[in-house]
């Protein structure tokens, strides 16, 4: 078996919060437009994106993620925490 490492990359997100200016950062830097978000139940609201494999949710907490290609993705904050670090 061959094994293999992930690349360096760097990434831009955002914590998903169902804050207005959360909602604001969405649609300016990530463009997304509408910005979607079902209120079904009212204590866990869920971000609906589109992504290169269709609907995908975000929960509050979770990052949404623009990749290097700019596809964007939801990503639990205990896996983006895992996987990424800061960078100035």
């Amino acid at each position: 078996m061959t094994k293999y490492q992930k690349k360096p990359v760097v990434v831009e997100a955002i914590q998903f919060d169902d804050k207005a200016e959360t909602i604001i950062e969405l649609q300016e830097k990530f463009g997304i437009d509408p910005v979607r978000v079902s209120y079904k139940d009212p204590d866990n609201p869920i971000l609906i994106i589109e992504t290169l494999e269709g609907e995908m949710r975000g929960s509050v907490g979770d990052y949404i993620i623009r990749g290097i290609h700019g596809e964007l993705y939801p990503c639990k904050p205990d896996i983006f925490e895992e996987t990424y670090t800061k960078v100035d």
